[in-house]
């Protein structure tokens, strides 16, 4: 496994039942630990921000980047997982 590390993931899309239930099965069969989760809907959109901790994770990282980007193809939403220190880099002022 790589060394210690956070990601962020970020799911957006049309609100349905049973997207927080699937991300996070798909993150708890993998032992990935939530640290946070912010979830909001507007306007029948849905979006949530997780920062999960993937120190334990029985998959690499990119094997559980596909498998999100896949349960988003599958939901109909875009699900995406960043190394936190990428987030950071992309998202400072």
């Amino acid at each position: 496994m790589e060394e210690t590390m956070r990601g962020i993931i970020t799911v957006v899309g049309i609100d349905k039942v049973g997207i927080i239930a699937e991300v996070c099965t798909l993150l708890a069969k993998n032992q990935i630990n939530i640290l946070d989760i912010s979830q909001t809907i507007t306007g029948g959109y849905f979006h949530m921000m997780m920062i999960v901790n993937m120190e334990n994770s029985i998959q690499e990282f990119h094997q559980v980047s596909d498998a999100l980007d896949a349960l988003g193809n599958q939901l109909g939403l875009q699900i995406k997982l960043q190394h936190e220190d990428i987030f950071q880099s992309m998202h400072r002022i």
